[in-house]
């Protein structure tokens, strides 16, 4: 009955942000696999159980902070908790925000597409942080992809898929409002843009 009220442009932005979701959901399983110490710090008995209190809706806040920072917190040095938990759940929200904090469209609904645009802009930097913010002592945060000896590109691949659909959801909605997408102008790759 809720499909009456929905046009095709609304179907296709439901479809990409379970694409999104979903693929965040294998990143956090990678990553957790790749760093089994953080699930173990939120009592999880395994990967996939970490993985399933993670992907709940609604998204958690980790201490209280969501989005870019949440992100950040993931690679905190005064940090003590579960960094895998802290950077999915900071992408989760941060999508989720550039979505106008909704999971159904209806006719009525217009998305920004310079929020959704954006947001594949802050994955590109989340997924630059990931594999080079390193602690004090020189060690990255959390294993991902791996070094130049040792490459794992199903990471890449995943953050490839997101921000895919977060662009291609951003250029729909631009066109549907006759409207140009702006270019972020970040002047370091650090520079997380707000949603």
């Amino acid at each position: 009955m809720a499909s009456v009220v929905k046009t095709d442009i609304n179907l296709v932005t439901e479809t990409h942000q379970k694409i999104v979701f979903l693929a965040l959901k294998e990143l956090a399983l990678k990553l957790y696999k790749r760093n089994p110490s953080e699930w173990r710090k939120s009592g999880y008995q395994g990967a996939e159980e970490a993985v399933t209190g993670l992907v709940k809706f609604p998204f958690m806040s980790i201490n209280g902070m969501k989005s870019i920072d949440c992100i950040w917190l993931s690679v905190d040095d005064d940090f003590e908790g579960d960094r895998v938990q802290a950077f999915i759940a900071g992408l989760q929200t941060m999508i989720f925000e550039a979505y106008q904090g909704q999971r159904e469209f209806y006719m009525i609904d217009f998305l920004d597409a310079q929020k959704l645009y954006n947001s594949a802009r802050n994955v590109e930097v989340a997924s630059w942080l990931i594999r080079t913010k390193q602690s004090a002592s020189g060690v990255v945060f959390l294993v991902s992809s791996g070094d130049s000896e040792e490459v794992n590109l199903s990471f890449e691949r995943l953050f490839g898929k997101i921000i895919n659909a977060q662009d291609m959801i951003a250029q729909i909605m631009a066109n549907r409002q006759h409207r140009v997408l702006k270019s972020a102008l970040q002047s370091m790759v650090t520079a997380f843009i707000p949603i």
